[in-house]
């Protein structure tokens, strides 16, 4: 490890040389090595002091061998000179520089040619508390995950932050599980690692260059059946952060849209040999046709779409009649009120297939939730209609009317899927005869794997028990 390369290069796709020289380990072995990334665009006031803390850590705690990569993308200040300087002075320190911006641009650069065993990367203020690295890496040294991330919304994490940047993470990952049928709890993490082979097999289908490579990834290895590992850290919120937040989740947006239509076309997917395992969310040849919706989408979108049509044929009807005795607002309101009722106890029944009285108040209280929100849509959309015209028509008033529904209509179901009716909700431990199918069936699909496989009798169980939630709903 002491022949320490720098690279520098345009061509994002070349690859990168790690230098002569790994570690050995035992007579007739080879030491596992990991090599972390640490990505940067201007940094250089920060740049030295977190890369010797990171160096003065694996040095001191670390059981594997490592190397300390730090992946300068296009900055115009001093970072690069900061970065030779520290890969003269430390040893496993080297540096490569990108004349391209985009953080996932210099992770596929960096990752696409290592020879290390497990790629990781961190972001460089070091904002997630060290101590979870060894956590991170150690399923994908064992092979027991093909992928880790760090969550800082899982149970046990602890985190600091402001509370603009804790309602948009949460409010991202969210929409994640919702329109893309994620599993994962925190998709932006900066504390990520993967088997070299898995990563390097996904990285030709990511697109993404910039904030959404991370999600991208973890998508597709969700899609092609792969496991990712998590870990609560510990974390707290580096105050000179300079990442444009609004112009990163519009990016993300967009990004989401992108996936979900390669999904739909069946573009979506990676072959990783000898590691996809079936799963009932994963698009892989056991796990469904890549180009599948997430489970139950395609049989809930018609019905919800036919609920949400007579809703608001229904509502925009109420609407006309309430106007004849009352001001737009207060009609738009209550005719709101009365088929959100409808809507919700319809949604209950049709699209998630949830019968009986159990938690029906509850749900009519989320539902009304979602009515506040389309309330909040609408009513805006008039009042701005007020103040650009003064005497809008009744026709324009309902056109308005038509397309804060429409944008409500969406939040609605992405809410209805993921809060009110996802299935960990709708479990109970007053239904036995859920609880029993599903025990059954696992215990059918244990002694159906061939050889009594732990592994294949756990993800048949899985998509077994699932069904059988379904059912018990």
């Amino acid at each position: 490890m002491s022949h320490l390369v720098t690279t520098r290069s345009t061509a994002d796709h070349a690859a990168v040389p790690s230098g002569p020289g790994r570690p050995e380990g035992e007579p007739g072995g080879r030491e596992r090595l990991v090599e972390v990334v640490i990505p940067v665009f201007n940094e250089e006031r920060v740049l030295s002091a977190s890369v010797r803390r990171l160096h003065a850590y694996l040095s001191d705690t670390f059981p594997y061998a490592w190397r300390i990569t730090v992946a300068d993308n296009a900055s115009t200040d001093g970072t690069w000179r900061v970065a030779e300087e520290l890969m003269a002075e430390l040893t496993r320190v080297r540096a490569v520089h990108l004349d391209a911006k985009g953080r996932g641009r210099a992770l596929r650069r960096v990752w696409s040619g290592s020879d290390a065993d497990v790629v990781a990367y961190m972001d460089v203020d070091l904002s997630t508390d060290l101590d979870a690295f060894l956590p991170l890496v150690a399923p994908l040294i064992s092979g027991h995950s093909d992928l880790a991330i760090g969550s800082r919304l899982s149970r046990g994490s602890a985190v600091v932050r402001g509370p603009r940047r804790e309602v948009i993470s949460r409010c991202y990952n969210l929409l994640l599980r919702a329109t893309l049928a994620a599993r994962f709890s925190d998709a932006q993490c900066g504390f990520k690692a993967g088997r070299t082979e898995v990563v390097q097999a996904l990285l030709p289908v990511v697109e993404d260059q910039k904030w959404f490579f991370d999600t991208e990834l973890l998508l597709l290895a969700e899609r092609t059946g792969l496991r990712i590992h998590e870990v609560p850290v510990d974390w707290v919120d580096d105050a000179d952060s300079r990442v444009d937040v609004l112009r990163t989740a519009l990016d993300d947006l967009k990004g989401m849209a992108r996936v979900g239509r390669r999904m739909l076309t069946g573009g979506f997917g990676a072959p990783v040999p000898g590691r996809s395992r079936a799963r009932t969310h994963a698009g892989g040849a056991e796990g469904g046709a890549a180009g599948e919706l997430p489970a139950g989408m395609r049989r809930q979108l018609p019905v919800f779409a036919v609920i949400g049509v007579v809703s608001t044929v229904a509502q925009l009807v109420l609407f006309v009649l309430l106007r004849l005795v009352m001001g737009p607002l207060m009609a738009n309101a209550l005719s709101l009120v009365v088929t959100t009722i409808g809507n919700t106890a319809a949604n209950r029944r049709f699209t998630f297939g949830v019968t009986g009285s159990h938690r029906a108040v509850r749900h009519q209280v989320e539902g009304g939730l979602t009515f506040l929100l389309g309330l909040g849509l609408s009513t805006g959309g008039l009042a701005l209609l007020h103040a650009v015209a003064a005497n809008p028509s009744r026709w324009v008033e309902v056109a308005a009317m038509v397309a804060a529904n429409a944008v409500a209509t969406l939040a609605r179901f992405l809410l209805m899927r993921a809060w009110i009716f996802h299935p960990r909700r709708l479990r109970s431990p007053h239904r036995p005869d859920a609880t029993a199918a599903t025990a059954s069936a696992r215990g059918a699909a244990v002694s159906a794997v061939p050889g009594g496989s732990v592994e294949g009798s756990a993800d048949a169980s899985s998509q077994v028990g699932t069904s059988a939630e379904e059912a018990g709903r």
